[in-house]
Parts: structure tokens; sequence; C-alpha cells
């Protein structure tokens, strides 16, 4: 192919994708519309919505107001042409599914996935994907594009896990995209798990119309998901957002990066837990969450969570301390970064007004007056699937990239 040739068939592709995103980013539109939107003739619009036809993505819907003359065949995105797979790893858990090209979910579901071998970890969890494609009755042919959300310090360019404390001491620099390459024959796209969440909350949440936004994963581990200017900011090296490694207690624990006295080592979920069957038997028989702890040897953190309602319990206190500290983290964020938003997710997020009481006491106490005021900061409302929900919105968004088209690879 010569370079003429190969520049008009790239652009042909580029004026493809041109259309079909209008058409996928409107509710409906006509072929006329789409010559003034795009500047191109009537006739290459024709050909154009011809081919996107007959390749399924976008359907005649019936006819517009006229203006005079005719009236116009309107057309419609298909978001059913094809589906995205997409997963959360996480430690012990999985979230996984199978969402259609507007994010809509056909299935969402749990697995109990051990990932602290990584290559084993990620073999199974291919394996659960395939099953669950098959039980859908999907074909094969429509899955177009995977996405998985990953905790660690995630190499942006070559998607290699340079370390995951959160997943196990296994994860030193794991190919994760060359690892599920070998079972995903689909354009693949791998993100950190709390920037997979941001990008949920601003294209599906409560943040759809913040520029600026911060998403705040309070779980077995503490990150930020940064949008700016409606970009996800990564940072010099792709690790910005740890903030569950600011040092809020000189000589405290022992974080799993190598610091003492990190947020994440005092009030992560495995901080939380640890505390609290190392203090328990100093509680009163009556303490609800004592009970289960005398019942069972040990609590876990759904118990705490089960027990956090009652006023003055151990888990309300506990949960309300970690509401404090967790506040001075958010505080510092907001003075470095002044978001519009700032949108709490994961499993600590569930104490809700526990949580939120002690947590917004802490923020106005320790930020910048002035600026935490102007500051919305909300439990997010995509519950503990928000990161799920960010990998296969960002595979989705890298299928329709204009530079990219692999939409149509088909």
């Amino acid at each position: 192919m010569n370079r003429e040739t190969g520049n008009l068939e790239y652009v042909k592709r580029l004026n493809r994708v041109n259309v079909l995103n209008i058409i996928r980013e409107n509710k409906s539109v006509s072929r006329q519309q789409l010559a003034k939107l795009t500047g191109l003739t009537p006739a290459a619009i024709s050909g154009i919505v011809r081919e996107l036809v007959a390749m399924g993505f976008i359907q005649e819907t019936g006819l517009g107001k006229s203006s005079g003359g005719r009236r116009p065949v309107k057309l419609q995105f298909n978001p059913e042409a094809g589906y995205v797979v997409g997963a959360e790893i996480t430690r012990k858990k999985t979230t996984m599914g199978i969402v259609d090209l507007q994010a809509k979910p056909v299935v969402v579901n749990e697995a109990q996935i051990d990932m602290t071998e990584p290559e084993t970890g990620l073999a199974t969890l291919a394996k659960e994907i395939e099953q669950l494609i098959r039980t859908t009755g999907i074909p094969e042919g429509k899955i177009l594009a995977a996405g998985f959300a990953v905790p660690g310090l995630l190499d942006t360019r070559t998607k290699i896990v340079k370390r995951s404390p959160n997943l196990g001491e296994q994860w030193h620099n794991i190919p994760v995209q060359a690892t599920l390459e070998k079972y995903f024959h689909v354009p693949l796209f791998v993100e950190h798990n709390s920037n997979a969440a941001a990008l949920a909350e601003h294209t599906l949440g409560r943040g759809k119309n913040n520029h600026n936004l911060l998403y705040i994963n309070l779980g077995e581990g503490f990150s930020a998901g940064i949008i700016m200017n409606g970009e996800i900011i990564y940072g010099y090296s792709g690790h910005a957002g740890e903030m569950g490694h600011l040092v809020i207690m000189e000589d405290g624990p022992l974080c799993n990066c190598g610091n003492r006295g990190c947020l994440e080592s005092l009030y992560a979920v495995p901080a939380i837990v640890r505390k609290a069957n190392n203090e328990l038997y100093l509680c009163p028989d009556k303490d609800p969450l004592k009970q289960i702890w005398l019942e069972k040897g040990e609590v876990n953190i759904k118990d705490i969570m089960a027990c956090v309602r009652e006023a003055g319990s151990y888990a309300w206190q506990l949960i309300r301390q970690a509401g404090w500290y967790i506040g001075i983290g958010i505080a510092c964020a907001i003075n470095f970064y002044n978001p519009e938003a700032i949108y709490l997710g994961g499993i600590l997020a569930g104490a809700k007004e526990v949580l939120m009481e002690s947590l917004l006491e802490s923020v106005y106490r320790h930020a910048f007056p002035a600026i935490a005021r102007a500051t919305r900061i909300e439990i997010s409302d995509l519950g503990s699937d928000a990161a799920f929900y960010g990998a296969c919105l960002g595979a989705i968004k890298q299928l329709f990239d204009v530079e990219r088209a692999e939409i149509l690879n088909r």
C-alpha cells in the first residue's frame, strides 16, 4: 500500500469513527445534521451511514421534523451491537461482568479468587469471565473489548504492576496486560482501581457535571482518582493519588510501603479489623461487636459495619475515629487540588453518616477554610462497583477513540 492510499484509508476510518461518535453521543440525528456537523458531503455521509448500519452500530428509528421537503430519517446508536467484559481485581474478591456499549450492565457477579499468586489468579479470572460469557449466551464475536481495574503501582505505559502490597508480596513487576492478552483476544484496557472509579463517577455518578473531582477509595487501601479539567491526572510516573501513604503518626505502625504511621496502616480495612480484634477484650460484654467476637473468636469488616449504627458502641467509636484521621488526608488533598467535589467509595463509605460526621469535622478543622467550604464531599452512589464500571468505561472509550479506531476492527 503506497502512502497516498494509506492516507486515504486513514481519513476514511477517521470519518467513520467521527460520524459514529456523533451518533453515539446524541439521542438521534439525521444524515443532513451529520453533514453539517462534520463538513462531509451528503454522498459521503450516506456511504458511511450505510456501512455503519450494515455493521449493526446504528439503526434507522423513524422520521424527524421537516423544515421543508421530505422528513429526515433519524439515526440512533445501537448499544447492543457489541459488549465489553470488565473486572475489578482485589486480593480475595473480584467483581466482574459484562456491559453493553453504553456501560449498561448485562450481568455483574462477584467471584472469590485468590490473587496473591499473580499468574494463577489471572488465569482463574480469565476462566471465570469465559464461563460468565457462556452463561449469557452472547456470541464470542460480540465481545469487543475488556477492561480491568487493579490496585498498586501501575505503569501507565507498559501496564506492568510494579508493586501491589494489597494484592500480596508476589506482585512485583507483573505484566498484567501482557498476561491477560494470552486469554483475551480483544483490545484490553488496564487502569488503577481508583482512577477507574473516578472515571465511572465522572461519567455515570453524581460527578457527571464536575470537571474537577476526586474519587477516594476507602477499602483495603486508600487511594484517590484525580480528575482535573475532565481528564485523569496520573503524575510524572503514573502514581498520583496515593493518599493512603500520607504519614499522620510519627513512629506509628509499619506500613506495607515500608514507612511508619501512614494513614493506610492505621485506618484502612485490614488495620481497622486488626485493631478491633486486639481491643475488643477491653469492651463490655454487652457491646454488639464484642458479642460477635466472643462467639466467633474474631471479627471481620462485615461484622464491624453491621454494628456501626449503634451510637456509643465500639464499632461506632472505631469508625468515627477512622473518619477523623481520613479527614486529615482529605484536608491535604483539598489544599493541594482544590476540587469541586470529592466522592467517597469503598467498604468504609458504607458507614455513611457515622463516618461522615467526624470526617467532615476533621476536614473543616485541618483544610484551608475557604477552600474546604467550597468543596462538596459526598458518598458515591455507585456503591462497591465503581472501579468495575470504570474499567468497562475505559475499554469503551478506547474502542471509540478516533486515532485508534478499534471499534471498526471487527
